[in-house]
């Protein structure tokens, strides 16, 4: 009886170690999914130029116009330059999320992402992460023409924390919401409407916590602002890591 017991312990302590082992296996191959959407996504974008260009080019039209049609003082720019940026953002950010899945839709290569022997979780981090390259990009170059025209400093490590969190948001429901809408004749269309609801506390947020850094607010009139981005942040991309299986499927 005492060998069978030593035989049994033996093979519960393998298959312990057997699965220690495949965990991390099976986390470097979604991660390596992961990577080749991001990569896919970026080669396309680099090949054609479309993508950025366009977000790029409407981001600066919009910051040209507010900065013309609004000649206000020092203060009242300090007052609304929040406000200005995070709109540029937020429409250059629906830019890029309506062609999030469009281009697979119409190249008819998205029956093979979701065909790929991966997770289909994947498929959402890597549209997300790449929509997340594109904004971020363009929110670099935006910021210090934004710092000249509207003559504020926005180079601020916490301006760019809410800014990471703001685009982290934003695109992880838009990510979402662009997969919803991208089986239906009229997405780009539907894609705003069903978007910017959903997104309000997160805007609000980030243009809140803007606005105190740019006013040298206490900090303390910021946190609470700050920690609504990053709840809102985890509980959506929480729910998408849940519901998108289910969502592609349908």
């Amino acid at each position: 009886m005492a060998e069978g017991i030593h035989r049994e312990g033996a093979k519960s302590a393998k298959a312990i170690n057997d699965s220690a082992t495949v965990a991390p296996l099976r986390f470097t191959q979604y991660l390596r999914a992961v990577a080749a959407i991001v990569r896919k996504d970026v080669a396309a974008e680099i090949r054609s130029r479309e993508l950025i260009s366009a977000m790029l080019v409407f981001s600066l039209l919009v910051v040209l116009i507010f900065n013309f049609a609004l000649e206000l003082d020092r203060f009242a720019r300090e007052n609304v330059a929040a406000g200005v940026l995070w709109v540029t953002f937020i429409f250059a950010g629906t830019l890029g999320l309506n062609r999030t899945f469009a281009a697979e839709k119409d190249r008819g290569s998205f029956d093979g992402l979701l065909l790929a022997p991966v997770d289909r979780t994947t498929i959402y981090f890597g549209k997300l992460l790449a929509t997340m390259i594109f904004m971020l990009i363009v929110e670099a170059i935006v910021i210090p023409v934004f710092s000249v025209l509207y003559g504020l400093s926005l180079i601020q490590p916490l301006l760019f924390a809410v800014v990471l969190l703001g685009t982290l948001g934003y695109a992880g429901v838009g990510t979402l919401l662009a997969c919803m809408a991208v089986h239906t004749r009229t997405r780009d269309v539907l894609l705003p409407i069903l978007l910017f609801p959903v997104t309000i506390p997160v805007v609000i947020a980030a243009v809140k916590s803007s606005a105190g850094i740019l006013l040298a607010s206490q900090w303390s009139d910021i946190a609470i602002w700050f920690n609504l981005l990053i709840v809102y942040d985890t509980i959506f991309i929480a729910i998408a890591f849940m519901v998108f299986d289910y969502l592609v499927e349908e």
